[in-house]
């Protein structure tokens, strides 16, 4: 019985986990490197401000009680991303799929937050 939890436990933490795997290296590339020159915007201090985005979305993401805070503004930051690579031109497919792995991983974790309130 204690394994069968366990295994749930990080079954369920997994893909938050594989998503935080995503976006902290990324915000550590924008806070670290803001410097990059093949942006759209190449202001290093809003680099680095988005790299702190990032960061506060990513630790909120994985927080409980902020877990849809958290979820919205990763989801959103991802939107935006796919948006820029469509007008760019680049591969944007795999920005949409981090969206949904972002939402899916939230509705791993709390399910009830996205199950409607039922009225008695």
């Amino acid at each position: 019985m204690k394994m069968n939890k366990t295994l749930r436990t990080l079954l369920m933490w997994l893909p938050s986990v594989i998503i935080t795997l995503f976006f902290v290296p990324n915000a550590l590339d924008k806070i670290l490197n803001s410097s990059q020159t093949d942006k759209i915007v190449a202001n290093s201090s809003i680099m680095i401000a988005t790299g702190v985005f990032l960061l506060v979305s990513t630790g909120m993401f994985l927080y409980n009680k902020t877990i849809l805070i958290g979820t919205s503004l990763l989801a959103l930051y991802m939107t935006f991303i796919v948006f820029i690579h469509m007008y760019k031109g680049k591969p944007y497919e795999v920005a949409i799929l981090i969206v949904m792995a972002t939402i899916f991983a939230s509705y791993i974790r709390k399910p009830q937050l996205f199950h409607p309130k039922q009225e008695v």
